[in-house]
């Protein structure tokens, strides 16, 4: 995202490719449009538009290869937020290696912008401060939602905007300049200092006879209330969860050491600290990122589902049951309390091998039950 330019101090950036990012394209843009558009700047090796690999609808965003280094120079520093198609567009080197932009080393965040202030605005006002890999106000289908990012290529360029912008009043708005921290850093600092003066309680598996006053009669007892809720569908029925503000952090803590636990009309209530936003959105991606680690650590190959498995079939006796049709590179019985479940699933090194075990499997009693074989989708990994 966004653009750069040479250092004001006179050291210019030495890139060893000249190709360019073109980031927020028209939908409509082509890469015969981007050609045009960059063929004055100097002969270019080509031009492609990123496209889904499925729908094959266009990304947004682009690549632009110029035969020589400083065409490409010349066109970041002279074309970047002009228009294509009716629509600014943000130009920045092309970074093959992102561990620059994933470090979060030299990039800032702003807040409190005046929406009038757009890319190319922000980029004039913090390029004084050294050479700029990629500058972006962040907008939504109403504009400029107020914040934005920018990413210089060195620790010292970030600090000198942070210092000399950091609340410096733009069209009679101060806005903040500081560090970028990345949600995990920014969760960890909101959830060790609400810790300490949480006030908003989050209450979950009780019945369904539960209601705002019965809720409220349960956690008054530990000190004044703000407000209680419990959550109800579109139907009006209880979630089975809810919210209770108290007027102080002493209550609500007390209520939490308390509450948590207890049996309820038969129910263990869960009482905790209510998490802010950005705490939910950190942990979702925690929990995104242990199942990515687990998929990628499954073998590859093409799963087939097995139903009704008797009860004395294990791991080694469903691979036995398989392995006569081909490679196998799992073969698992799903447990339940050292129980086997009842279904299974065998992956197999290649498609034909997993057909012909359906083919030849499914109907086939096992033990004392015929077996129910499907085939799965096939995947590059399982």
């Amino acid at each position: 995202m966004g653009s750069g330019e040479p250092n004001p101090a006179g050291k210019k950036k030495k890139y060893l490719k000249a190709a360019l990012y073109v980031g927020d394209l028209d939908p409509d843009v082509t890469e015969d449009m981007l050609y045009k558009k960059f063929r004055p700047a100097g002969p270019l090796r080509f031009t492609r538009i990123c496209r889904d690999p499925v729908t094959r609808s266009p990304l947004g965003y682009g690549y632009v290869n110029f035969r020589f280094p400083a065409d490409a120079e010349w066109a970041l520093n002279t074309m970047n937020f002009d228009l294509i198609n009716g629509k600014p567009f943000r130009l920045m080197w092309s970074q093959p290696d992102d561990r620059l932009r994933k470090s979060g080393v030299g990039n800032i965040f702003i807040k409190n912008l005046d929406k009038s202030i757009d890319n190319r605005a922000l980029f004039y006002l913090f390029s004084a401060f050294g050479n700029i890999l990629s500058c972006k106000v962040v907008c939504d289908d109403n504009g400029s939602k107020g914040y934005a990012y920018v990413h210089f290529d060195s620790l010292a360029a970030a600090n000198r905007a942070i210092w000399h912008m950091n609340g410096v009043r733009l069209n009679n708005r101060q806005v903040y300049v500081g560090r970028f921290k990345f949600p995990e850093e920014r969760a960890a600092e909101v959830r060790t200092r609400d810790r300490a003066t949480f006030t908003n309680v989050f209450v979950k598996n009780f019945g369904d006879d539960m209601d705002d006053e019965k809720l409220k009669e349960l956690f008054s007892e530990y000190g004044p209330t703000e407000s209680v809720k419990v959550i109800r569908d579109a139907s009006g029925k209880s979630k089975g969860f809810g919210f209770v503000r108290y007027e102080t952090h002493e209550a609500a803590q007390k209520a939490v050491l308390d509450l948590h636990g207890k049996s309820i009309d038969g129910k263990v209530l869960y009482v905790g600290r209510a998490q802010k936003k950005i705490e939910r959105l950190a942990e979702l991606r925690r929990r995104f990122e242990r199942l990515r680690l687990k998929e990628k650590s499954r073998p590859p190959g093409v799963p087939i589902y097995i139903k009704n498995l008797d009860e004395t079939i294990d791991d080694e006796k469903l691979k036995e049951e398989f392995s006569s049709f081909g490679s196998i590179s799992r073969a698992k019985v799903m447990m339940e309390v050292g129980q086997g479940k009842g279904f299974g699933v065998v992956c197999f090194s290649s498609f034909e091998e997993a057909t012909k075990a359906v083919h030849e499997m499914n109907g086939r009693v096992v033990g004392s039950k015929p077996l129910h074989v499907t085939l799965g989708q096939a995947r590059h990994r399982w």
